[in-house]
């Protein structure tokens, strides 16, 4: 009798012990990314070798565990997310703003995310810096790992300025009436046919995107009241920033007559493509940087610069943080390890790697002070600029806020409308989405 109680006892030990660390060694974990950089001398090379790599040596370190890697390009990222969440058929990780609106904040209200506090020590979310962690942060959660943070700056063609003979801003500052005299300089006819071959400046206004922004905040305005509460983006000081920025096209023809569409593609390629380079000046995300930099097609004699300053009298940008969320899981186990996974891609070896490779600055205190931008002025440059970024509205249903600003900012640019009309239209599309 008691040999078999003895057996009974081995056999619940074994259950209770040995079976779920088989499970625990049991785990396929799926993660979505985006294309990133390419590797340093193999341009055409594969942009997802980082996350493969990384994929690979956590489960040399973690054998049992498999991970799935699912490519998603960056334009289709947040329209696969919103499908998936539907479906409640969601990923273990994929990478996420949760400011801009891809992942909504209701989202998180109704348990979609994991919530991660339990998973850092507190000399753990020291080491972040407290801008980055504000923006996975809600109502007390942290909500996803920041890995870098981004500013919008002005990229400048000093070829074009040379040939020109046009002197860039001084340390990267100007005034908006300083902009527009040197945009006129920088917008000419090359080969003499009367036609112009090189304008000055241009850009894209897409759902999403925020490139254009800071012009449209230059003189003081913001979207929405600082409670998010109201629409303010037809107050005065938004539609004299607005109908500018318009007149660089309309007035002053400084910009092509495609400024304004949605052709984010296209836009890069007038500043950057070797065979093109027909724009001067445009603004874009830090990460551009980088493929200004170390790209092959698209390698540049630039600087960087802040946008110019308008009424309210100090420069204004755009700013965000970049990271990676992870989603609902029902396995404790599980949960654990795709945690472990998510901070494994996270740490401070990575997030260097991102600011090197990636043209983004470190959301970890540890990987700035390696110094990755010692060699790099635009970088250093545009890390001054984070002191004056703000972000998007943290509201529930800024995605359809943004969409209809950006449509009616879309009928400014196509003539269609003027930027009190167009704004003020917005307005009354909006209050549904503010009550």
């Amino acid at each position: 009798m008691k040999k078999l109680v003895l057996v009974l006892v081995g056999l619940v030990f074994f259950v209770m012990i040995l079976v779920p660390s088989v499970m625990a060694r049991d785990i396929k974990i799926t993660i979505w990314d985006a294309p990133r950089w390419r590797e340093q001398g193999n341009e055409d090379g594969d942009q997802f070798y980082w996350i493969k790599d990384r994929i690979a040596k956590f489960e040399e370190l973690h054998p049992g565990v498999k991970v799935e890697l699912v490519e998603v390009p960056w334009k289709e990222l947040g329209e696969k997310l919103n499908i998936a969440i539907a479906g409640r058929d969601w990923p273990d990780i994929a990478p996420v703003d949760i400011s801009g609106g891809t992942v909504k904040l209701k989202h998180l209200e109704q348990g979609v995310v994991e919530p991660l506090n339990s998973f850092f020590t507190e000399e753990e979310l020291a080491d972040f810096y407290s801008g980055a962690l504000e923006s996975y942060n809600y109502q007390g959660h942290l909500y996803g790992i920041p890995t870098s943070m981004t500013v919008h700056a002005l990229m400048l063609n000093l070829d074009l300025f040379q040939e020109r003979g046009v002197e860039p801003p001084k340390d990267g500052k100007w005034t908006w009436d300083q902009f527009v005299d040197k945009m006129k300089k920088l917008t000419f006819d090359r080969d003499g046919d009367g036609e112009i071959d090189v304008y000055g400046f241009s850009t894209y206004i897409l759902k999403g995107y925020y490139e254009a922004w800071p012009f449209f905040l230059m003189d003081g305005a913001r979207p929405l009241s600082p409670d998010n509460t109201t629409y303010t983006f037809d107050h005065p000081e938004a539609i004299s920033a607005v109908e500018k920025f318009a007149a660089l096209k309309f007035k002053h023809k400084v910009a092509p007559m495609e400024m304004g569409g949605a052709d984010v593609g296209g836009t890069f390629q007038a500043f950057a493509n070797k065979e093109q380079r027909t724009v001067a000046v445009q603004p874009w995300a830090s990460w551009a940087i980088a493929t200004l930099r170390t790209n092959e097609k698209y390698k540049t004699n630039f600087m960087v610069a802040e946008y110019p300053v308008g009424k309210s009298g100090k420069p204004v940008t755009i700013g965000g943080s970049g990271g990676f969320l992870v989603f609902k899981q029902s396995n404790p186990e599980k949960l654990k390890m795709v945690v472990e996974f998510a901070k494994f891609i996270t740490d401070t070896e990575q997030q260097y790697t991102f600011a090197v490779n990636y043209g983004t600055f470190p959301a970890r205190k540890s990987a700035q002070e390696m110094d990755p931008f010692k060699d790099n002025p635009q970088m250093q440059m545009a890390a001054k600029m984070l002191k004056d970024a703000i972000t998007v509205p943290r509201h529930t249903n800024w995605a359809q806020i943004d969409e209809r600003i950006q449509a009616q900012l879309q009928l400014v640019l196509n003539g269609e409308k003027t930027a009190e009309e167009a704004l003020k239209d917005a307005g009354k599309q909006l209050e549904r989405f503010l009550k």
